[in-house]
């Protein structure tokens, strides 16, 4: 099983290496450069760490962004993905055979393992195979846990499943936000069940408390040291709270489907996770027949078990609430405004449509035994031949996830080709010279000119570029503007020294302007060539 899942992972990696598919989302190519700024830049540690996105995919990355090839193709987000999504399907896998029998235990692992956008998004920087891998292995430590309570000699095990339990909670607090909700509910329950059985004193349980209150604790405190407030991820000038006040036209009405309405919020979520799941034809006989397997695996399983899969299916209230007051929009093509945004977050329902679709066929199995026992075997045929066929389907129909990766790109992908090229040639005639630039918005340009992020002077480097801001000729060789940034408005406040050298127009996108300083002389900068 794992040797198939690692073959289906090396096989979408080769496909998207062939066809330039790690970096196309731009939140993949900023999780890169996250990680590479921790140990590459001006001030490297962990306070370049960020404040809105959580911290841990970029820890794991440190390792691999240390190779400059990988952090500049995209290798670097692709391993740690990688093998979450294996665990994940190991863990899916293990989670079925706590009830199924093996074939529509294998049907649920097929279905989530062949879904060609999330096959697509284990080879990208992106979080949500690592997100996924971590509400799997939380659910499948969750129902052992239960089991385990009620044995007459589980306490040891329970003790060391509740730690555990306790470190995959604080990994998922530390990947996404859905995580702290998540955690939140798992804890909670955890606590009443002790109650209920009278070991609420169990030095376990409040040992392992103490780290997963902690987790949310230690980024309120992260925030308040390093940006001054402690709620700056939820409010700063980086969150998805100001970019929604910046994009949202005055008087348009709402910003986007969904607004302060949760039923569309929910609706949006649910057709979003269709399209992923899903060929077109099949989205909603997929959701009805998965919440089907799940209501007869209440019915037949241990319920007291069963009951804590049903944490699977927390993204549904979840992205209702985020969509609608969380300033977190879902566009989908099939409805206004028609267009592409955030369509992958429907992925993170795979789980629990995978563990409901093995119900389901173990349903079937069961009926045609009961009518025809040596049709079993047929029928569980047909049945992975119809979740094959359902990849096959979506791969034909172009993954929704991919597509929107290719649209990302398409808005930058002509800067990151033009602009790096000019960049070294015009620092080969000025050695050690920095680039004053906004690496947030287009990282790769960096990473394809073949320098070092600590050759460059831009946001995260603070009082260097403030300096920078307010004399460009004097601390930088070379300046990248765009039209309306900081440093275009800077470069246009103290153009003295400067000099236009080359011009960049794309559509949609604001021109970009670079500019060399005829004033500039080398100095001892410590900058070491890029390796």
């Amino acid at each position: 099983m794992l040797a198939s899942c690692t073959a289906a992972s090396l096989a979408a990696t080769v496909w998207s290496w062939r066809n330039h598919a790690m970096l196309n989302y731009g939140d993949a190519v900023a999780h890169l450069h996250i990680a590479r700024r921790v140990i590459d830049s001006h001030r490297p540690g962990l306070s370049q760490l960020g404040s809105v996105w959580l911290p841990l995919p970029h820890l794991l990355m440190i390792p691999f962004v240390a190779v400059y090839a990988w952090w500049a193709n995209g290798v670097a987000g692709m391993l740690p993905s990688a093998v979450a999504w294996i665990a994940a399907c190991y863990g899916i896998h293990k989670l079925a055979r706590r009830w199924l029998s093996p074939a529509p235990s294998v049907v649920a692992l097929t279905f989530f393992a062949l879904n060609p956008n999330l096959l697509y998004m284990q080879t990208t920087a992106m979080t949500e195979p690592l997100f996924l891998c971590e509400m799997v292995w939380t659910a499948l430590w969750l129902v052992e846990w239960r089991v385990a309570i009620d044995a007459a000699d589980g306490s040891r095990r329970s003790a060391r499943l509740l730690w555990l339990i306790a470190i995959v909670l604080v990994a998922a607090v530390f990947t996404r936000y859905d995580g702290w909700i998540m955690a939140l509910l798992a804890w909670t329950a955890i606590g009443i069940v002790l109650l209920r059985h009278g070991r609420l004193g169990s030095r376990a349980f409040w040992l392992a408390s103490i780290i997963v209150v902690a987790a949310p604790v230690v980024w309120f405190v992260y925030n308040a040291v390093v940006f001054g407030d402690w709620l700056d991820f939820a409010r700063g000038p980086y969150s998805a709270l100001a970019i929604e006040l910046r994009t949202a036209t005055p008087g348009s009405g709402p910003p986007h489907p969904g607004w302060h309405n949760p039923w569309v919020s929910l609706l949006f979520f649910a057709k979003a996770a269709e399209l992923d799941a899903a060929a077109s034809a099949w989205g909603n006989t997929l959701l009805i027949v998965s919440a089907l397997g799940v209501a007869w695996a209440l019915l037949i399983a241990r319920r007291r078990a069963f009951a804590w899969t049903l944490l699977l299916w927390l993204p549904i209230p979840f992205y209702a609430y985020s969509v609608a007051f969380g300033s977190v929009p879902i566009f989908l093509p099939v409805w206004w405004p028609h267009s592409y945004y955030n369509t992958r977050y429907g992925l993170e329902l795979l789980p629990a449509l995978a563990l409901g679709l093995g119900f389901a066929a173990a349903f079937l199995l069961a009926a045609a035994r009961e009518f025809k026992p040596k049709a079993v075997l047929i029928v569980a045929g047909l049945v992975l031949v119809m979740v094959a066929g359902n990849a096959l389907a979506v791969l034909r129909e172009r993954p929704i996830v991919y597509v929107e990766g290719t649209k990302n790109i398409e808005s930058r992908q002509s800067f990151e080709i033009e602009i790096p090229p000019v960049i070294r040639a015009l620092l080969a005639s000025r050695p050690g010279g920095e680039v004053l630039m906004n690496t947030s918005v287009y990282p790769q340009i960096v990473a394809f000119s073949g320098i070092p992020l600590r050759q460059t002077i831009n946001g995260s480097d603070k009082e260097f570029y403030a300096e920078a801001l307010a004399e460009p000729a004097e601390h930088a060789a070379v300046v990248l503007a765009f039209a309306g940034d900081e440093i275009d408005l800077a470069v246009k406040a103290h153009p003295v020294g400067l000099r236009e050298v080359a011009r960049f127009t794309a559509p949609g996108q604001s021109t970009g302007t670079l500019y060399v300083s005829d004033t500039w002389h080398a100095q001892s900068t410590g900058v070491a060539p890029a390796r």
